[in-house]
């Protein structure tokens, strides 16, 4: 980052640049497929990779390094790589960093489809994964085999919103040589950079908070150059699960508003979360800056704000009654994304977790009665009014 530019600044102007000949204020999208190279020995040093300079735009593109430089930086990490979705970044970072007779330690609920990969990984291939409470030393000690290649984490976890101590899951980590992934969709690179204390890489679906606008499919990680460059030689690039330049614009104009929406998201989602733990008809709210979270201190510590993202359960509630409670809803839309401007709400037992074993999603904290909800920028009284209608 700049010596004395603030994030919220790198966001909006990143690393600028001095070869486009027209001077554009927005970057230009190089909507193309491949380059044409000088000569043919231009073209077989750049195979080489004996000379620098794009080849195909799977492989690397204008649009989508800007990009990636951009991320990289507010990230606080070396390198950054776009992929066409957020389980294409998860997808090609678990492949490169394991091979048949490996084991994933995961935090103790992950994303839905990631869920389903790691099944797939461990049906196809024989790479094993378990989840655990990584809540102190010991529990991280224990989950660690000799066989374990990776440490696998979301923080806040996709439904529940536990924390989990990333300084902690590092020095133990560390002491085993073991390398630590943290999908930090949730945060952002606003509120929260997990390799600022010492993760190896960080995984984001760019479509959520860094795209913003519910118009694009993008997944971001970010690490050091040689992992990174290994990755980008033989996930990305032989799987091809690349970003379009087109795809890359959207997101660079996201970014540019990031800080904002953020502070917005994150100001809007503690107002609604205080008010929801007041209501009758709430059994319990989950958010990281609510005094009532268990790891209100660490969240606190290792995040700027709370980010948009609550859960709640509905009391007494089964699974269609908690389905009407959604149905009666006028302003917030009944759909499984996040990081949107409009607010959205969704089932996690039946919607994004859908793939996981009853008996996994009960053990995650998954219950019938609990719903996601994906806090907007509308106006947050109208946001409340909303709830309050449908919860009555």
């Amino acid at each position: 980052m700049g010596k004395h530019r603030k994030k919220d600044t790198e966001m909006i102007h990143g690393m600028k640049k001095e070869e486009d000949a027209y001077r554009s204020l927005t970057p230009p999208i190089y909507q193309t497929s491949t380059f044409v190279f000088d000569s043919a020995e231009q073209g077989q040093n750049r195979f080489s990779g004996d000379e620098g300079g794009y080849i195909y735009s799977r492989l690397s593109n204008p649009t989508v390094r800007e990009l990636e430089e951009r991320i990289a930086l507010i990230e606080e990490g070396e390198e950054a790589l776009a992929f066409s979705s957020g389980m294409g970044a998860v997808s090609a970072i678990l492949t490169t960093l394991t091979k048949t007779g490996d084991h994933i330690v995961c935090s103790k609920g992950v994303y839905g489809c990631t869920y389903g990969f790691l099944k797939m990984m461990k049906e196809k291939y024989r790479v094993d994964f378990s989840f655990h409470n990584l809540s102190n030393q010991e529990m991280i000690e224990e989950a660690i085999q000799p066989n374990t290649s990776c440490i696998y984490v979301e923080t806040p976890i996709n439904p529940t919103m536990e924390i989990i101590d990333l300084e902690l899951v590092v020095k133990v980590a560390k002491s085993h040589g073991i390398p630590v992934v943290v999908d930090n969709t949730f945060s952002s690179p606003y509120l929260q950079n997990p390799l600022s204390v010492g993760c190896d890489v960080v995984i984001h679906s760019a479509t959520k908070y860094i795209g913003g606008h519910g118009d694009v499919i993008a997944g971001i990680a970010v690490g050091n150059k040689k992992l990174m460059n290994l990755v980008a030689m033989t996930a990305r690039k032989d799987i091809g699960a690349s970003l379009s330049p087109f795809d890359a614009w959207l997101l660079l104009r996201g970014i540019k508003t990031l800080a904002i929406r953020m502070d917005r998201h994150s100001e809007h989602a503690l107002k609604i979360a205080e008010m929801l733990e007041r209501h009758p008809a709430v059994e319990e709210v989950y958010y990281p800056f609510l005094p009532s979270h268990p790891q209100y201190e660490l969240a606190k510590k290792q995040m700027r704000k709370g980010g948009g993202l609550i859960t709640f359960k509905l009391k007494g509630a089964d699974k269609e009654e908690t389905q009407k409670f959604m149905n009666r809803l006028k302003l917030i839309q009944i759909a499984v994304s996040l990081g949107d401007a409009e607010s959205l709400i969704q089932h996690p037992a039946t919607m994004t977790h859908a793939v996981v074993d009853e008996e996994e999603r009960i053990k995650m904290g998954i219950t019938d009665n609990m719903v996601r909800l994906s806090v907007g920028l509308e106006a947050w009284e109208d946001i409340w009014n909303d709830l309050d209608q449908a919860l009555q």
